[in-house]
């Protein structure tokens, strides 16, 4: 079983933060997923993609774009891993599914957001029940990362 990483958001959008996340999967060699709440949502990602730095450019896709398999990073509104991934994005709002073809789970959340954060305790209570290795990070006021358990 992998882990699950719980990422509660507070003074940094999800738009600056995920970008970094995504590059550091990338730079230990493995493909990701990025599964979004809703259909509408996958296009504005993509936007931020690909416009987050003028210095550098992370490979992504939708379906729209080609073979999912051939996307480093596959951006979708489904439980699916067309691409093989061995890292999970659940972001703006997506349920957790099936998370056995991965090995880390990010599940991000806003911490603005009282149902947003209900719906992170409800999974976090059920990927505990379901025996898997959850670790909770929150953002500190600087923008780093702090483990709280």
């Amino acid at each position: 079983m992998g882990e699950v990483l719980f990422y509660h958001l507070m003074h940094m959008p999800l738009e600056r933060v995920l970008p970094d996340l995504l590059e550091r999967s990338l730079q230990r060699g493995w493909r990701a997923v990025v599964q979004v709440g809703n259909e509408e949502r996958i296009e504005a990602l993509v936007s931020t993609l690909w416009t987050y730095k003028d210095d550098s450019f992370l490979p992504h896709g939708t379906r729209e774009d080609g073979p999912p398999e051939a996307q480093p990073v596959f951006l979708t509104h489904a439980d699916e891993n067309p691409n093989n991934a061995n890292v999970l994005f659940l972001v703006d709002g997506a349920e957790p599914g099936d998370l056995t073809p991965y090995e880390r789970v990010v599940l991000m959340f806003d911490g603005n957001d009282a149902d947003a954060v209900t719906r992170a305790r409800t999974h976090w209570q059920k990927v505990k029940a379901g025996g898997y290795d959850a670790t909770y990070w929150q953002q500190t006021d600087a923008g780093k990362w702090e483990k709280r358990a």
